[in-house]
């Protein structure tokens, strides 16, 4: 059963979930609150313990001292060399995958598809060792492309899931239809069932650029030069060796935070509708 809406629930109801509501929101965004307030303190304040109250003064210039005075540009660049070819990677597979598994039924089709998904509850902290001799052996350890491989291939199960069940509650006349009239199979993927994937491929775009810009874990394990490491592993190297400058670390994560705020904003409309889409008749 689900829940009511709050309308239809009593008038105290009500009242506490106007009241608690704002105080949930506000307390789910101190952190970023406090990451905003301290990369515009200056570091007078923060070597004189002021690490939790309001600045003495407005230092907007952490935010030019952040590119001027660490390879930040650099870190940003190799995040977009991992990001966007592993979301144009994963949504190629996914969606060919999926066609495959949602529209054909043969034998073993349950089983590969189980396989997609098993790859999903591998703890991914098991694969560090076996993927990082990996990729040695390979040649492709502390390269943006053994980390976007890396990625493809694991990101790739979760959308296959995702594209998979999309695909199988497409309207199969659209495909009978198309295959009376003698079009291939290929021509039914590219002409008729892709066009109605967008609202999903944009969704499925906005969550793993989201999950991948977003990676520390594997960003530390496969990278270690600033040529090659992502924003998210770059930003510990803004701290010098002997001080902690807080300051210019916030300035950079606010910075490192802003492609992929833009990229939902972006495509905010068609991100709902692909969650959405099936969810009313």
């Amino acid at each position: 059963m689900f829940p009511r809406p709050i309308q239809q629930r009593s008038q105290v109801a009500q009242v506490g979930y106007q009241v608690l509501l704002p105080i949930a929101l506000i307390l789910w965004l101190l952190p970023l609150i406090g990451v905003a307030i301290t990369s515009v303190k200056p570091a007078s304040d923060l070597a004189s313990g002021n690490y939790f109250g309001m600045p003495s003064s407005l230092a907007f210039s952490n935010y030019a001292d952040v590119f001027t005075g660490s390879p930040i540009g650099q870190y940003i660049w190799n995040s977009f060399k991992v990001t966007i070819p592993t979301v144009i990677g994963t949504l190629v597979l996914s969606c060919l995958t999926g066609f495959a598994l949602g529209i054909y039924k043969f034998k073993g089709n349950i089983l590969v598809f189980f396989m997609f998904v098993a790859g999903n509850f591998v703890p991914f902290q098991i694969l560090m060792v076996p993927v990082r001799d990996m990729t040695v052996n390979l040649g492709l350890y502390n390269t943006t492309t053994g980390l976007a491989l890396f990625h493809i291939a694991f990101q790739t199960g979760f959308c296959t899931l995702f594209m998979r069940n999309f695909i199988r509650a497409l309207p199969r006349e659209l495909i009978e239809a198309a295959r009376v009239e003698g079009v291939s199979e290929i021509r039914i993927f590219w002409y008729v069932v892709l066009p109605l994937m967008r609202p999903a491929i944009a969704a499925l775009s906005v969550l793993i650029f989201t999950f991948i810009w977003n990676d520390y874990f594997w960003a530390t394990v496969l990278t270690t030069s600033a040529e090659t490491q992502p924003v998210t592993a770059g930003l510990y190297a803004l701290n010098g060796q002997w001080i902690a400058q807080w300051q210019l670390v916030s300035a950079g994560a606010i910075v490192a935070a802003l492609p992929p705020v833009a990229m939902f904003f972006l495509m905010q409309k068609h991100f709902i509708a692909g969650l959405t889409l099936g969810a009313v008749k």
